[in-house]
């Protein structure tokens, strides 16, 4: 099993230095994936998490795939709604090209309303657009395109984006959730693979809160985290160490530091 980082391409303390030093860390801890956020326009609701600077994920991840050479880069999520499916296709199948197969499509429909709106795409309808997009991602592979390359990581953990993920995705991309909830979706639901984005908080004493989200605890705790989600059948399982303080992007020194620690320790392990 592999692991992956969620870069943030956002907020006050992030720029292009920081992004380059985050994919040279990537490298050289050699995870298997580097991910960054999704969002176009960056409305008062989107800001309060993921404030200005906010760097578009194909352009981002363009420039990092020549700035890399082994690390996968992937999107976790890209908001499938705010733009054209036929759009979607090409730009992921031209990063997945230019960079050596190396890109992942990480997909969700989405949850900013003010955003939505100012993108002029209806908010309700943003599951069939989703879907739309989907199909067409799936057309390609049955005919052999280019775009039908590209792994499809479906996020959400509502029924409906279960159903989604069933039918469209190589597998299924659920976002900071608990182990006892990701357990619970796994017995119920047969999935095509299993790929989930997890928490990175490192503290000093165990968390014992029923409700831990997996990442959340000592080293320990997280280590194990980690051999019960590959128990689980993931296949790379991607750390997440923003916790929604945009000021926290200006301390990215502590989220390399933590990463590092339980890289370090899991290649070990593994």
């Amino acid at each position: 099993m592999q692991l992956g980082v969620n870069v943030p391409n956002f907020g006050p303390g992030t720029d292009p230095g920081v992004l380059r030093e985050a994919a040279r860390l990537a490298e050289e801890l050699g995870l298997g994936v580097l991910m960054v956020s999704d969002h176009v326009a960056v409305t008062p609701d989107v800001a309060e998490r993921y404030p200005e600077p906010f760097y578009e994920p194909f352009t981002t991840l363009s420039w990092l795939a020549g700035l890399t050479t082994r690390v996968r880069l992937g999107t976790t999520v890209l908001v499938l709604p705010y733009r054209h499916p036929a759009l979607v296709a090409r730009m992921a199948a031209n990063l997945h090209q230019l960079s050596g197969g190396r890109f992942v499509l990480g997909a969700g429909v989405g949850w900013a309303r003010q955003e939505f709106e100012a993108l002029g795409v209806p908010f309700t309808a943003r599951g069939r657009l989703t879907d739309e997009c989907l199909g067409t991602l799936r057309a390609a592979r049955a005919a052999g395109r280019p775009e039908g390359d590209v792994p499809l990581w479906i996020g959400g953990h509502s029924e409906a984006a279960l159903r989604r993920a069933a039918r469209f995705g190589d597998a299924w991309h659920p976002l900071r959730l608990s182990l006892p909830q990701m357990r619970a979706v796994l017995r119920r639901h047969a999935l095509p693979g299993f790929a989930p984005r997890i928490a990175l908080r490192v503290t000093g004493a165990p968390v014992a809160a029923p409700d831990r989200p997996a990442g959340v605890g000592t080293l320990d705790q997280i280590l194990d985290d980690l051999d019960q989600l590959r128990l689980l059948g993931a296949d790379t399982v991607v750390l997440d160490p923003y916790h929604g303080d945009p000021e926290e992007t200006r301390r990215p020194d502590a989220a390399w530091r933590a990463l590092t620690l339980v890289a370090t320790h899991w290649s070990t392990r593994s």
